[in-house]
């Protein structure tokens, strides 16, 4: 893979080689190559790339999955990679898996909790926007995913972006069912409070799914930021600066 540097930038095929734009990289060029798709289905030297396929698909299906579930809250806090990333980060619960043969690992025999601490937004990141101690707590057996933040001063214990007037605190709790491709969801959200000096109340927050579920639960924590202007609260950059981390990941319950 190449960049063009010409002046006039050229998109589409040529004999071997491919003109095309990237969102990230720009304007590159690449040829065409690789082994035909019919060879690596059959042919026995291509079985470890038949494994390697398999476990991929499947970590994409489950990364659109969690990304599906927790919807109301990333889409204000997700940076362009996120889909990228959190397939890669599947891949590792994927590769966890001591149940299954190479091939046929996936999400639900492997370690979902390698996902705790994933971060949607690497523009802005929980970690280091907000300092306030939080608890976060999922109890199976009443389906209730919680955060509590005891009173803090927001100015003192929140990294706010630049023009940043005020924020809300937002969490989601997930169950899914990678195999049946289902979920069940809920989100919430603080009233908008100012960054100021001003502590808040204690804040908790409660997301229910089934009780007694038997399934993966994912607990999501994060801020929306805002700027007052005349009075009205509009969201900052379009969200480009909003954390979100999962904070909290239960997988299979123990027998």
């Amino acid at each position: 893979m190449a960049k063009q540097k010409g002046i006039f930038k050229v998109k589409g095929t040529l004999d071997d080689v491919t003109f095309y734009k990237s969102g990230q990289d720009g304007y590159l060029v690449r040829t065409k190559g690789g082994v035909p798709a019919a060879r690596i289905a059959s042919d026995p030297a291509f079985q470890r790339t038949r494994e390697n396929n398999a476990e991929f698909a499947r970590a994409g299906k489950a990364s659109k999955m969690l990304r599906s579930a927790l919807r109301g809250v990333m889409i204000n806090s997700k940076d362009s990679r996120v889909t990228s990333r959190l397939t890669q980060d599947m891949m590792r619960v994927i590769k966890a898996d001591a149940v299954n043969e190479r091939g046929m690992r996936n999400v639900i025999d492997g370690e979902a909790e390698l996902l705790t601490g994933f971060e949607f937004n690497i523009n802005g990141k929980l970690s280091t926007t907000l300092f306030a101690p939080y608890v976060p707590t999922i109890n199976r057996v009443s389906g209730e995913l919680d955060v509590t933040l005891a009173p803090f001063v927001p100015v003192n214990m929140i990294i706010a972006p630049t023009g940043a007037t005020h924020f809300k605190i937002v969490s989601a709790g997930a169950e899914i069912d990678f195999e049946a491709e289902t979920y069940v969801m809920q989100n919430s959200s603080s009233a908008v409070l100012p960054i100021d000096a001003t502590p808040t109340a204690a804040i908790t927050q409660t997301n229910a799914v089934t009780t007694n579920s038997t399934k993966p639960l994912f607990l999501a924590v994060g801020l929306e930021f805002f700027q007052q202007v005349n009075n009205q609260m509009y969201p900052l950059k379009n969200g480009a600066f909003n954390p979100l981390s999962l904070v909290m990941v239960s997988g299979l319950p123990t027998p």
